[in-house]
């Protein structure tokens, strides 16, 4: 934005308003948030698929209780405990994205201290231990991770971009609200001045006996009407000025100034082209991919249920002593094999039922999926014959525009010599400002469906170039 002269006025232009919106607005930074959200999801994803180093300790844990103890004969009696322990566990975790399970590098010291009768200090130490948990009829979760979440991330990279289109839109949409106002409010003045001259040109001649005094009525009712218009195109004005200022997050105390776009950019829309560049680019056609992979996963996920199988395993060495160093010498193995299951005998079909409706839930997300795809091909069809039209129609309003200024200029000329009634006049100057308003909505519209082919494809029609950035760069400024 320039500042005009020492003015407290700053001119404005249609690319400095989206510019601004793109790096200002609240819009813009609920998306930037939105895509940060995005980002981290996967990184965590992408951390669940990498070795991972814990540590747990217990230090301490003091007992000091009674707790049952069956003696030889088979009797039951309660035993006083009076202990001390303390233990570490140091593993490094990875997950095997092929099967679903889980491999473990272990290695681990335990310290017990018995602190009345026979007092004694033990150690058990078990050096390595590797050990392994599958789930063997189960769905593999993280298999079906590494399908769905790179397109879910890869859609909110596509929804960023194209939200960053979407603000430039309603930038768009402000900036022309505003412009709109201005142009009423400098052809409310006009009119205003024009009434005034005409009105005191007419009590002249109403004096002179050249015209009638309805036609004196009439010119003043005018200059009554456009005074009461310049009084409401002044508040419209002010009201969309602070609309636009606050959707920009300028100061309130900033007088802006639109400048009417000299220049719109010109391209030639071919309905396949931006269908495939939709296509190719939009996050709907993610959005898609998405939703079906996780309708799938949801199926594959009732169908793992309806059995439970479990695989643990654990090979190792441990050893104990009453010191710590001797903990480590004379080891032993350390093996555990446990193969665990759970299968339904009677649940009257409940888990039937579950993949049953899985199953019924993913063709319903098809049956939609399907619609949708057919809306989206649809409403891109119906925006490229717009956009294809609205140059024609720019046109059109632009020339219909000069044509009312001139015939209005004419007709003011025309009306000081008495040649046309104050009808003609009323007419040619509605027929003005109604011409005017026609172009800037013209106008609004061509730019405001540019720049909703780019949110759609992604892609700068005018330069013929892909919209795209560096968005890791963007979340990490």
């Amino acid at each position: 934005m320039a500042a005009s002269g020492g003015e407290a006025v700053s001119r404005i232009t249609l690319e400095e308003a989206i510019i601004t919106a793109r790096t200002q607005s609240v819009d813009a930074a609920v998306a930037l948030n939105e895509l940060k959200t995005a980002y981290w999801q996967y990184r965590t994803f992408r951390a669940d698929l990498l070795p991972e180093v814990n540590f747990q300790a217990t230090i301490p844990s003091y007992r000091k209780n009674y707790s049952t103890y069956q003696l030889d004969d088979g009797s039951y009696t309660f035993v006083r405990n009076n202990n001390l322990q303390m233990s570490g566990v140091l593993s490094i975790d990875q997950n095997i994205w092929l099967t679903g399970g889980k491999l473990s590098l272990n290695t681990s010291i335990d310290y017990l201290k018995q602190l009345d009768g026979n007092r004694f200090d033990r150690f058990m130490s078990v050096p390595v231990a590797l050990t392994l948990s599958q789930p063997v009829f189960g769905v593999n979760h993280i298999k079906w991770s590494r399908r769905i979440e790179p397109v879910r991330y890869e859609e909110a990279k596509a929804a960023f971009l194209s939200a960053t289109e979407t603000v430039a839109m309603r930038a768009v949409d402000y900036f022309f609200s505003l412009l709109m106002a201005k142009e009423n409010l400098a052809t409310a003045r006009q009119n205003c001045d024009n009434s005034v001259k005409l009105y005191e040109v007419a009590k002249a001649k109403r004096k002179m006996g050249q015209i009638s005094e309805n036609d004196l009525l009439q010119l003043e009712l005018n200059l009554l009407n456009d005074r009461s218009t310049l009084t409401d195109s002044e508040s419209d004005f002010k009201a969309k000025m602070f609309q636009l200022r606050s959707f920009l997050g300028l100061d309130e105390t900033v007088e802006l100034e639109p400048v009417l776009p000299e220049a719109v950019p010109h391209a030639a829309i071919d309905y396949y082209d931006v269908l495939e560049k939709a296509k190719a680019n939009n996050s709907f056609s993610k959005n898609i991919r998405r939703r079906q992979l996780e309708a799938d996963y949801e199926v594959a996920k009732a169908k793992g249920n309806l059995r439970e199988i479990t695989l643990f395993a654990q090979v190792g060495y441990t050893g104990t002593a009453e010191r710590f160093n001797l903990a480590y010498d004379r080891l032993k193995d350390n093996q555990v094999v446990e193969v665990g299951f759970r299968i339904p005998i009677i649940d009257w079909g409940k888990r039937r039922g579950q993949v049953k409706v899985a199953e019924s839930n993913r063709e319903v997300v098809e049956s939609r999926l399907r619609q949708e795809t057919m809306n989206f091909n649809q409403d891109i069809f119906i925006l490229v014959e717009r956009f294809n039209n609205q140059q024609a129609q720019l046109d059109i309003a632009s020339r219909a525009d000069t044509i009312a200024m001139k015939r209005y200029a004419t007709n003011v000329e025309t009306f000081m010599i008495g040649k046309i009634s104050t009808l003609d006049l009323n007419d040619s100057q509605s027929r003005k400002d109604l011409s005017r308003q026609e172009y800037i909505n013209e106008l609004f519209r061509y730019w405001y469906y540019y720049y909703q082919l780019r949110s759609l494809t992604l892609w700068d029609f005018a330069s013929g170039t892909g919209i795209d950035s560096d968005v890791e760069a963007i979340i990490k400024r």
